[in-house]
């Protein structure tokens, strides 16, 4: 558990993969019916929050080009700031390390850092689901990095149900151009009637989730999508890439008897702008690792 009167934390807040992404169904207000298998992986920005005497949030070294009123961290302190009545102040630091844009997750695990880090700081001992509610507001990703789990996900993402993953290296590349989201789902093209499966149906044959019904229409959209995946395939021959979430990033699932080392050199010599990384499965959010001994 946090120790008593500490004043700073820093908080490693995790990446994550779609292993696969389904749309099952549209419900009649027109949001999606999605199953997916969210993965935490050890790519992580670094989040330092800092307790002040003045009652305020405090921003520093804020990301170039981004406005406070969408800094998801700010948004996130004043969310629960106003929901709690806190009168405290906190000083908070972002070290970016998961690309902008990517599909990754980042922005919403930086979200929930500062709801998880704040809830100690303020001594708050708000139970996770209020903090889910809150985080709710701030980006549909947001409840499951509280969550904390490695999750299958249904509904439109409010339904969380943790899952056990083997732990697994991944190679995961951003060919630097984000995609809408909207464009996407709006798409005429994108399948809507993939058939449900089950958590013990996905355990029993993960071979059979691994498709994403995203990537067809996105990398029409985005022609980097297929680019990365190409890369991909290339450089792991029969590793079977694919899209996670609504993209850019792709990603591949490596095997053990992968060669690292070659794979490192062969990401040096990504295209101008791509960013490429071998990262390794996490079991669950190390944000919590310094606040609770759950």
């Amino acid at each position: 558990m946090i120790k008593p009167h500490t004043e700073i934390l820093e908080l490693h807040s995790p990446a994550k993969l779609n292993l696969f992404l389904h749309i099952i169904g549209r419900r009649s207000d027109g949001y999606h019916l999605l199953q997916s298998v969210f993965q935490l992986i050890d790519w992580c920005d670094v989040l330092t929050l800092k307790l002040i005497p003045e009652n305020e949030i405090r921003r520093i070294n804020p990301i170039s080009g981004v406005a406070p009123e969408d800094d998801l961290v700010v948004r996130a302190a004043k969310l629960l700031k106003d929901f709690s009545g806190c009168p405290g102040g906190v000083e908070i630091d972002l070290k970016k390390e998961i690309p902008m844009g990517a599909g990754l997750g980042g922005g919403s695990s930086d979200a929930a850092s500062t709801l998880i880090g704040l809830n100690a700081l303020w001594n708050l001992n708000l139970d996770k689901q209020t903090l889910s509610t809150l985080g709710l507001k701030l980006g549909a990703d947001v409840p499951f990095f509280i969550f904390g789990k490695n999750a299958f996900v249904e509904g439109i993402g409010e339904k969380i149900e943790e899952i056990s993953l083997p732990t697994q290296d991944f190679l995961v590349i951003f060919p630097n151009r984000g995609i809408a989201t909207a464009s996407i789902f709006q798409d005429p093209q994108l399948t809507r009637d993939h058939a449900p499966i089950t958590i013990d149906g996905f355990l029993a044959s993960p071979q059979l989730a691994q498709t994403n019904d995203c990537q067809a229409v996105a990398a029409r959209i985005c022609p980097e999508v297929k680019q990365a995946l190409d890369w991909i395939s290339q450089a792991v021959p029969g590793s079977a890439p694919r899209m996670s979430g609504s993209g850019s990033s792709v990603f591949a699932v490596l095997e053990p008897k992968i060669d690292h080392a070659n794979l490192h050199n062969l990401l040096q010599k990504l295209p101008e702008g791509w960013v490429g990384r071998i990262v390794r499965g996490l079991n669950k959010n190390p944000a919590y690792n310094l606040i609770s001994s759950e």
